[in-house]
């Protein structure tokens, strides 16, 4: 069916529903029968089938060869097939397999979660209230309320448009927003040209709307489109790529060795075809870092969640690496660094300056005349002028010629009035929690509800906000009498008037006159200086400041500036008349300057991007700790070269009056410079800062929906301090991620180089002594594979369970470029493998020579790899000055692999493993080799410590 050539009221009936929306009944039912409103996203993996992906490595294959051929050499005359080596190689295999799954499992879980919480919301009509909901829940008939910033949350027939404009780019590829429209179009008309109809995936970015649900899912235009496409595979993060890759090198270098341990197996010992290439591909399969991609998928996912915690919401995984990085935060002023919780506590109007008692959520409070210079808005001994002022708002008649007074107190009222006339928050005084709305225009409700000014209005039309314009315009018809100052315009007979509150500058733009003194003057330049002197007293006192202004208009005025969907031209803003000004107090949040102090002591810049003015930024960067020295200006940003730019965001911490326009270039300055930068940003002309950024924040409460799309991390709370937090987080993240690596590959380096070594020099030291029964020189499959399963599986998942380091915020960011894995992390992985070799082969090759029993040898060696693995352990922590008690899961993850050990030695399953208990006497070998290997290990990490930090001082 079509929609958009068909009446809006048609299109309702069509659907059984009303301009106030469906019933909450209604919509569960719905809900059953067309399903969530959401873009199916490809069949989801299976359990079955993400256990079953654990086994179809090649070297597994190459390991169930291997077990096969265990059982075909007892067709060989005079052999005996090999049950229990077969037997233990399938069951180690189940049981890796097993950890693989559970690694995959929990992170595809938790990644489901983290895409549940990025859900987007859509504010929904129900029983003639709107509620907030997940977009998901949308059915058709139900009315849906868009705003500039939100995501159109499904195809939608608009019914009401406020200059409602779509960026519908992402669906027809059209570069510019279209006009919405309630008005039906031709049945032939493109998709791209169907003002009457906005589509799942686009998004508002301008004015308001109501329009209703017609489409929702796969059924919606994009569904259309996703239907033929295939399921697009989740982004593989930056550690995985680097990880698989150094994974399939070492791979090779396994695979050459391996070749090299059966060539000398072959030619000097006397240990059979089939065990020696059992023994080669275990150690293949024992050495490659085959699972390492996803386990640190799941670290990565399992720290989203502690973030999560922390109030932020990581949007994509490979963030984390950025987070580790970033040295300059570019971070918003209000609601960010202050609590949002705007209060006007200054007005000027007539040349008067009032101050305005009362908190932020009451019309309680008095406005009181106060005095040149006087700063506190709580201290006068000016007269309350609530009376007369709400007498000027009750008035039916222009006041200006009732002398000084009077005016002042009906110029202050036509200041209040014109903030509330231009207005889009709510506010009942008689109701509780009954504020909503952006702040800044709740607080300009509040204000005027203190003193009783409420006036009664029809609203026609508007001039939207804009970045780049800065101001807003409302055209009203007034319905209690009142008429403005100016009264050049005729307010009978279809006449209104037109409220505009904005920048001051911006607002005395479009003025040619100022209300002084009870009447109207011409607007000199000096009259001009005076209002700006006025703004930036007050933005020194860490106020907002926003200025008002109005003009009549007759009734051809109004016919010819607007249209029937209430969009009016800019005519209406010429020739205006400045009313005053309302300076409003956003607080800085008390845990902000800690945070801010917290960044700089972690070698992090933090920036402040406002579009307050210069001095009010300045005065709230000063009381948060931020440099205000030689602030800078969007205009002024704007006239400078790239060079000039790329010297200025080198020294200034504080820019005033930014568009996005000019946040963008400051961001890619600060990038050109070689910093890593995370930008916040909550408007819809953000987002291309967002995603340009290195890391994108956007604020889960005041961002519009297109910000939050755009960004890496949404912050629930809005709150610097969880920017501060995120960052902590995600070096602990990242620390984790290379303990993790670090020992994994240096555990299985170790075990490489023994099996190597010990064929080499077994076979040089024993000549002769390894016939008849023996296997395998040093170590058996079996051993290999158990080693591997009892150090890598829990003791190495807990790795990623560590608490972030206490010095965590005390070192400086890692720089972008460094890898993961880097050169030191290397030359420890082999210099601990080392030492595990020498220290393990000098135990093997004691025992070997006191007691000429290779099985008891094999078995100290085997008992002193899994427990210096353990060693290993805190060998990493410890460079991060972290004890084994800080992290009780590793405690327990190492006392369960020490255990199963024991149960291996001192337990029927010895005959399996083909080990022996071992007494006081092979603990003991064990212990002394232990204790030096954390003397060798340990000097090994020292000396590359002080190579690195010489090499820092060079």
């Amino acid at each position: 069916m079509t929609w958009h050539d068909r009446d809006a009221e048609d299109v309702l009936d069509d659907l059984d529903s009303s301009r106030a929306g469906l019933s909450e009944s209604t919509a569960e039912r719905r809900l059953a029968e067309h399903g969530p409103n959401r873009l199916d996203e490809g069949e989801s993996t299976s359990a079955l089938a993400l256990f079953v992906a654990q086994f179809r490595e090649a070297l597994v294959y190459l390991l169930v060869v291997a077990a096969g051929l265990s059982l075909a050499v007892g067709l060989l005359p005079g052999s005996e097939p090999k049950y229990v080596d077969a037997g233990l190689i399938l069951l180690i295999l189940l049981a890796n397999g097993v950890f693989g799954f559970v690694q995959d499992y929990r992170a595809e879980r938790s990644m489901a979660a983290l895409r549940a919480m990025a859900t987007p919301d859509a504010t929904v009509v129900r029983g003639g209230e709107e509620k907030t909901i997940p977009a998901e829940e949308l059915v058709p008939g139900d009315v849906v309320v868009l705003t500039a910033g939100d995501a159109v949350p499904a195809d939608v027939r608009v019914l009401e448009s406020q200059a409602l404009s779509v960026d519908e780019s992402a669906l027809t590829g059209e570069s510019l927003p279209v006009d919405k429209r309630p008005d039906a179009v031709a049945s032939d008309t493109p998709l791209a040209e169907r003002t009457s109809m906005a589509y799942m995936s686009t998004a508002a970015t301008k004015g308001r709307g109501r329009a209703v649900v017609v489409e929702t899912g796969m059924a919606t235009e994009v569904g259309g489109i996703a239907t033929g496409l295939a399921s697009v595979e989740d982004e593989e993060t930056p550690f995985a790529r680097e990880v698989d890759e150094l994974g399939r090198r070492i791979g090779l270098g396994v695979v050459t060795l391996a070749v090299l341990v059966a060539a000398i197996q072959f030619l000097l010992t006397s240990t059979d075809v089939v065990t020696i290439a059992l023994t080669a591909i275990t150690l293949a399969v024992a050495a490659v870092p085959e699972g390492l991609p996803a386990v640190v998928t799941l670290t990565l996912a399992l720290g989203s969640q502690r973030l999560l915690d922390k109030n932020a919401l990581v949007r994509r995984l490979p963030v984390v690496e950025s987070l580790g990085s970033v040295d300059v935060v570019a971070t918003d002023k209000t609601g960010t660094l202050t609590e949002n919780r705007m209060t006007v506590t200054r007005v000027h109007a007539g040349g008067r300056t009032y101050a305005v008692g009362g908190d932020a959520e009451s019309a309680d409070g008095e406005l009181r005349r106060v005095e040149e210079g006087e700063r506190s808005a709580a201290s006068s001994d000016g007269g309350d002028v609530r009376a007369d002022a709400a007498a000027s708002s009750d008035a039916g008649e222009s006041r200006t010629d009732a002398g000084a007074d009077a005016a002042v107190d009906d110029a202050l009222a036509g200041v209040l009035r014109c903030g509330v006339v231009c207005n889009d928050a709510t506010f009942d005084p008689a109701a509780e929690d009954s504020l909503a709305g952006d702040p800044t225009e709740a607080a300009l409700l509040v204000a005027a509800a203190k003193a009783d000014v409420a006036p009664e209005f029809e609203r026609v039309g508007e001039v939207a906000f804009t970045s780049e314009r800065k101001r807003m315009t409302v055209v009203a018809r007034d319905r209690d009498g009142y008429r403005p100052v100016d009264a050049n315009g005729d307010a009978s007979d279809g006449g209104a008037t037109a409220y505009t509150k904005g920048a001051p500058e911006a607002v005395l733009d479009v003025c040619d006159t100022v209300l002084v003194d009870g009447g109207v003057e011409r607007l000199t330049e000096e009259r001009r200086a005076a209002v700006m002197e006025r703004t930036e007293a007050f933005a020194g006192d860490a106020l907002r400041v926003l200025g008002f202004a109005t003009r009549a208009l007759d009734a051809a005025a109004v016919d010819a500036a607007v249209d029937d969907g209430g969009v009016a031209d800019e005519s209406v803003e010429s020739g205006m008349t400045f009313l005053g000004l309302q300076g409003m107090l956003d607080p800085p949040r008390a845990e902000v300057p800690d945070a801010i102090a917290d960044c700089h002591g972690a070698g992090v810049r933090v920036v402040m991007m406002t579009g307050d003015n210069a001095v009010t930024g300045s005065a709230i960067a000063e009381q948060v700790g931020i440099d205000a020295t030689g602030a800078l200006t969007g205009p002024e940003v704007a006239a400078m070269d790239d060079a000039e730019l790329h010297d200025a965001v080198e020294s200034v911490d504080v820019f005033a009056r930014m568009s996005p326009d000019h946040k963008l270039r400051v961001l890619r300055a600060l990038q050109a410079a070689d910093h890593s930068v995370a930008m916040t940003g909550d408007g819809v002309n953000d987002a291309p800062s967002l995603r340009g950024a290195d890391v994108g924040i956007a604020m889960g409460q005041r961002g519009t929906d297109v910000a939050k799309g755009a960004a890496d991390v949404v912050l629930r709370d809005d709150n610097f301090a969880t920017i501060r937090d995120a960052i902590a987080e995600g070096r602990g993240i990242f620390d984790n991620v290379r303990k993790f690596v670090n020992y994994l590959l240096s555990a299985n380096a170790g075990e490489v180089l023994v099996v190597f070594f010990g064929v080499l020099l077994g076979s040089a030291l024993f000549p002769g002594l390894f016939e008849g029964d023996v296997d395998v020189l040093v170590l058996t499959p079996v051993m290999l594979l158990w080693i591997n399963l009892v150090t890598d599986g829990l003791p190495a998942l807990a790795l990623g369970s560590d608490p972030k380091a206490d010095d965590v915020m005390r070192r400086d960011p890692r720089p972008s470029s460094e890898s993961v894995i880097h050169g030191r992390m290397i030359a420890s992985i082999f210099g601990i493998g080392a030492a595990m070799t020498v220290t393990g082969l000098a135990a093997f090759f004691y025992t070997l020579a006191d007691t000429g029993d290779v099985v008891r040898a094999q078995t100290v060696l085997f008992t002193f790899l899994v427990a210096v693995e353990m060693v290993r352990i805190q060998l990493i922590r410890g460079r991060y000055g972290q004890p084994l008690r800080s992290n009780p899961w590793l405690v327990a993850a190492i006392l369960a692999s020490l255990a199963l050990q024991a149960l291996v030695l001192y337990t029927p399953l010895n005959d399996l493993f083909a080990v022996v208990p071992l007494g006081v006497d092979g603990l003991g070998v064990i212990a002394v080799a232990g204790v030096a290997f954390l003397a060798l290990g340990s000097l090994v990490e020292r000396t590359l410590d002080r190579v690195v930090t010489d090499r820092a001082h060079s």
